[in-house]
């Protein structure tokens, strides 16, 4: 299939000028790694250099049949419009990954490592039930400067999130 191949999709989504894909495949293929991607696909094109088996679509896909048919909508609307020449390319992601596009390969939460240690943010219960936020809300794939210790995870996103319930959080506060 041409949408296992992220050079087909980046066929169309890298004119030359425009933003978002392009610097989103140059901060994709860095080495080292500068974004959440990137470093989702350097730690299996390590491993299985001929064969990288982490692609653009191995997220961007739908990991269920709703999220299959929400991106083979956009991707009908793309070709369509690219097809008549007005296609246009998005300067961001009108719609965002779902948590199921995340968690079809991390089901789980990494826990703390011993009784002493701080708790992290999904060791507390309260973290993992239906808060409203996303996934993508904290964990910025394509954004660079994040923190590599910690997944690339970016303050300021992280705080706008706690903010929603912790508003010493809320920026400026005290």
């Amino acid at each position: 299939m041409l949408e296992q191949d992220d050079d087909f999709c980046n066929a169309c989504h890298r004119s030359d000028g425009v933003p978002l894909h392009t610097d989103i495949r140059r901060d994709y293929d860095e080495r080292p790694p500068a974004a959440l991607a990137a470093l989702h696909a350097d730690a299996l094109l390590d491993s299985r250099p001929e064969d990288p088996v982490f692609r653009c679509i191995d997220c961007h896909g739908g990991a269920t049949l709703p999220g299959k048919v929400r991106v083979k909508a956009l991707a009908a609307k793309d070709a369509f419009f690219w097809a008549i020449g007005r296609f246009e390319e998005p300067t961001h992601m009108a719609w965002p990954l779902w948590d199921e596009d995340c968690s079809q390969c991390h089901p789980g939460f990494q826990v703390k490592a011993d009784e002493y240690e701080e708790p992290a943010f999904h060791d507390l219960a309260v973290h993992n039930v239906e808060l409203g936020v996303d996934c993508v809300e904290c964990h910025t794939s394509h954004i660079e400067g994040g923190n590599p210790a910690a997944y690339f995870l970016l303050a300021a996103a992280v705080r706008r999130q706690c903010a929603r319930c912790h508003p010493e959080f809320e920026e400026g506060a005290e």
